[in-house]
């Protein structure tokens, strides 16, 4: 029976696989998807309507740490309502329980934040599934056989939003979405000025953080847009 993952060899030929790659014209152009800060208080909700009325954002995704839940969904309900008056995706990082709590459109699993299998059973058939696989073919074939809606491979480039303990490269993004119909996310340290290789090698989707809440949110989704843009 024919693996997959021997259409990816990692220690031959990937810079001519790399070379010959040609995005598939039926799979959608590349989109955004917005990651909050760790700090969602004070102001964070006008810079969150203001950043998303700047450009198209295909998702946003809640993160914050350290916060019980009842905490976090007082957080979170504010951003929702403005996720939803704007048609974006509103997602949960980690929590299962939580995406239940909020009714949200999906949640995103790293490695140890539960199964895809647990979160549809429990989110229903319509939930966005999506699953961390930093840098590994092997975890992304697994998640995608369990369901995920979406995998995210990184990090790319180094990153101060999280420790990076897993390095990814672009051709990993070829390989991909020339084996597999399920997006994929490339994250990590994207800023507008390194996305285009990521793009290139077949992204469906850049996650964010830094690059937009680290300055004017506006200007950098705009920065965005004109690299998504071509």
């Amino acid at each position: 029976m024919h693996d997959p993952e021997d259409d990816f060899d990692a220690d031959n030929a990937l810079e001519g696989f790399a070379d010959q790659f040609v995005r598939d014209s039926r799979r959608p152009a590349c989109q955004l998807y917005l990651v909050s800060p760790l700090d969602v208080t004070g102001g964070f909700a006008d810079r969150l309507a203001r950043a998303l009325d700047a450009g198209p954002v295909a998702a946003f995704q809640f993160r914050v740490k350290n916060v019980d839940q009842h905490e976090a969904a007082k957080l979170a309900e504010p951003l929702q309502r403005i996720c939803g008056d704007r048609d974006v995706a509103f997602l949960v990082n980690d929590s299962i329980s939580l995406a239940k709590r909020l009714g949200t459109d999906g949640v995103h699993l790293g490695q140890e934040d539960g199964d895809p299998r647990e979160a549809r059973a429990v989110l229903g058939p319509s939930a966005q599934i999506g699953v961390t696989a930093h840098d590994s073919r092997h975890l992304a074939m697994e998640a995608g056989e369990a369901g995920a809606d979406y995998v995210a491979f990184g990090a790319f480039y180094p990153t101060r939003t999280k420790e990076v303990r897993h390095r990814a490269e672009p051709v990993l993004l070829s390989w991909w979405t020339t084996v597999f119909e399920i997006p994929c996310v490339a994250i990590g340290g994207i800023t507008p000025e390194n996305a285009r290789p990521l793009i290139a090698a077949g992204a469906d989707f850049l996650a964010v953080s830094g690059a937009v809440w680290g300055g004017d949110e506006a200007a950098a989704i705009k920065a965005f847009e004109a690299v998504l843009a071509g």
